[in-house]
């Protein structure tokens, strides 16, 4: 599909009902969003919106992006899943990124943050995988984590254990995402916890969108 045509969808598929007075035209803002999330700067939007002379600050674009409330789709039957975790800073806090892959797709499935890497918390991770899509017949493809392998057996999930292959997906995301967030440093820079998931979920929009 041309990268066109894919923008287009994406741009219909945001919704901008939480608009109750906002000067700037629907579509500049749908356009704002899109771009933010497909990896312009806040800064560089906020240029991108001048040229058709709209002035808004850095700040009313970010709360653009997450006033729209974008989510990842659900209902997803993958027959593979890459399952990873990795760290994400958040101001001058450490916190454990998991994350879930179609690796055939590359869809990103689900992501979760969290200030800690335990059996339990990685448990609940693969609980709420198994609610937003149906992988219950799916092959985990897991690294040698022991909380994940743990958690598939808990589930009672298939899983199988490969360092590098299809687990490069989640890879991927991973170092898309600490990309954004090192180069972007109003991202994850003064933002609480759930402000910095909003925007995983948000990225996961777009990321699934645009790949």
């Amino acid at each position: 599909m041309p990268e066109n045509d894919r923008l287009g969808g994406c741009l219909d598929e945001i919704d901008l009902e939480f608009v109750e007075r906002e000067a700037t035209p629907k579509l500049l803002m749908k356009l704002s969003i899109q771009l933010h999330l497909a990896g312009l700067s806040l800064s560089n939007t906020v240029s991108f919106l001048e040229v058709f002379g709209v002035d808004r600050a850095r700040s009313t674009v970010h709360n653009w992006v997450h006033k729209a409330d974008l989510q990842p789709e659900t209902g997803r039957s993958p027959d593979h899943v890459a399952v990873d975790e990795t760290v994400i800073q958040i101001d001058d806090q450490q916190y454990w990124l998991y994350a879930a892959v179609d690796p055939e797709s590359n869809e990103l499935l689900h992501t979760r943050l969290e200030t800690t890497r335990t059996n339990a918390l990685a448990e609940r991770f693969f609980g709420e995988i198994r609610q937003k899509h149906d992988v219950d017949d799916a092959v985990f493809l897991v690294d040698g984590a022991t909380p994940l392998k743990e958690a598939c057996h808990r589930h009672g999930l298939d899983f199988r254990y490969e360092r590098h292959g299809n687990r490069n997906s989640v890879e991927r995301v991973f170092r898309e995402i600490k990309r954004r967030t090192s180069s972007f440093s109003n991202c994850f820079s003064h933002v609480d916890p759930e402000t910095a998931a909003d925007w995983l979920r948000s990225f996961a929009f777009a990321w699934n969108r645009l790949i």
